[in-house]
């Protein structure tokens, strides 16, 4: 399960993000927001966050209009390891080395065709495990 949420400036990219994982078969659950209504980013991503933590999703993904905000946000959250990612290098490279669980990006950055092979690198490609990444994650966590 895929935890979503967004705000105003991210809104139409996040519309992009749904119909992708919905014609890949990906389940999800949207926290919103709901339309392009200005709103503040922190409620969406401290509740992905929450569905992260508590069980309910294994990643999240986030968007507003930069990605930036969205994105400290989402990493106050002890156990979250969110990526700002706007290239497909950095979403692979951010999986198999730092086990990030929630993806950041900004929509008015990124357009929706690489958008989507951003969200599928990040959400296809594992965590090496690799003891010194182990080793990072951990003293990060600390």
């Amino acid at each position: 399960m895929i935890a979503l949420g967004c705000d105003h400036g991210g809104y139409a990219l996040m519309q992009e993000v749904k119909e992708h994982l919905a014609e890949i078969g990906e389940e999800f659950k949207d926290y919103g927001t709901f339309d392009k209504s200005p709103v503040d980013y922190p409620i969406f991503a401290k509740q992905v966050c929450r569905a992260i933590l508590e069980g309910k999703a294994d990643k999240g993904i986030l968007i507003c209009g930069t990605g930036i905000g969205i994105s400290i946000t989402a990493n106050r959250s002890k156990g979250i390891r969110c990526a700002l990612c706007h290239d497909v290098y950095s979403a692979k490279a951010t999986r198999l080395h730092n086990d990030a669980n929630v993806l950041a990006m900004g929509g008015r950055v990124v357009g929706p065709g690489l958008a989507n092979m951003i969200v599928d690198t990040f959400l296809n490609t594992a965590f090496s495990g690799d003891e010194r990444h182990r080793r990072r994650i951990d003293m990060i966590e600390d």
